[in-house]
């Protein structure tokens, strides 16, 4: 028995939701549109402001997919009406973020600026030179971009310096002390 893939989906108001045969599910609210596919082994079934997804047999792997369903569309939903949201600081001497364009430029301790594309229906923003906020209707595509900006210099954990989440801890170490025998 799937936990996640059993619990129905509310629909909030403004938000519609459209079902194809195929099971290319179609989810537009305030924000935008959002459209996907999912597989023909699982139901998608909607009453009126509610969605319940089902699984076609139990077989292993399509148990897995029930649980994933469920979770994607919940997500595409809140996406549509809410929107996602992921912010990062810029922790260093001489660190700093900009945009130019549709491009981030970071400068973190590198010989060179390194560059970060933008993606269709994703905005990233810097309201300061240490903090930029990534933000868009996907969660997968908010999450993707957040992650790859990180990823340009992740934190380091003796000083702390690099590109992290601002509700992220870093596990501080203990630098080599000099002269202990």
């Amino acid at each position: 028995m799937s936990r996640v893939g059993n619990k129905i989906i509310n629909v909030p108001e403004g938000v519609k939701v459209e079902i194809a045969a195929d099971n290319t599910v179609t989810v537009t609210g305030a924000k935008g549109t959002l459209v996907r596919q999912f597989s023909p082994l699982i139901n998608i079934n909607m009453d009126e402001n509610t969605i319940t997804v089902s699984r076609t047999s139990e077989q292993k792997h399509v148990k897995q997919l029930h649980g994933t369903t469920r979770a994607l569309l919940a997500n595409m939903i809140e996406g549509v009406h809410n929107g996602y949201k992921k912010e990062l600081e810029v922790v260093g001497i001489g660190y700093r973020a900009q945009m130019q364009g549709n491009k981030l430029v970071l400068n973190v301790g590198y010989s060179h600026p390194v560059e970060v594309e933008g993606e269709e229906g994703v905005k990233i923003e810097t309201p300061s030179q240490t903090s930029i906020i990534v933000s868009g209707i996907s969660k997968e595509r908010v999450g993707e971009i957040a992650a790859r900006i990180r990823a340009v210099k992740k934190p380091e954990p003796y000083k702390g310096k690099g590109i992290k989440y601002v509700d992220e801890r870093i596990i501080r170490k203990e630098g080599k002390t000099a002269g202990k025998k």
